[in-house]
């Protein structure tokens, strides 16, 4: 079921202005909808996690402070139905508790457009351009 307050981004340059209104309105279940069912969210470092549920678990770390999502494109690589996102992003402030907040990343997402025309989330890798150790 897709939010009528949030349209799914029918470019691969919506996605992530999609996805800041959303992780903004606080709605983790807003934010969900936007990665595909057979989605794998990378782990800091470097796990990988697969299915709603547990995505959804992973998602409520950025959700929960309250704190605005910035980002700063870098850039968008579009192949038909696949596109690379490479993007900046910060989640500073203070949280609803008074905590101090302090979440960033350089991310390298890879999002499918679906047979309904919608872009969602393949490959959420929000730390993608992080050293590693290898798998």
């Amino acid at each position: 079921m897709m939010s009528e307050s949030f349209p799914l981004p029918t470019e691969p340059e919506g996605v992530v202005p999609s996805l800041i209104e959303r992780l903004n309105s606080g709605k983790v279940s807003a934010l969900i909808e936007m990665f595909d069912p057979k989605c794998v969210f990378v782990e800091d470092d470097g796990r990988t996690v697969t299915g709603h549920a547990d995505i959804t678990v992973r998602l409520e770390r950025f959700v929960k402070p309250g704190v605005p999502l910035v980002t700063k494109m870098r850039h968008v690589f579009a192949a038909d139905d696949i596109a690379q996102l490479v993007y900046d992003w910060w989640i500073d402030g203070t949280d609803r508790d008074g905590n101090e907040v302090h979440l960033n990343g350089t991310a390298s997402d890879i999002v499918r457009r679906g047979a309904d025309g919608r872009w969602r989330f393949i490959i959420d890798n929000n730390q993608g351009t992080a050293v590693r150790e290898p798998a």
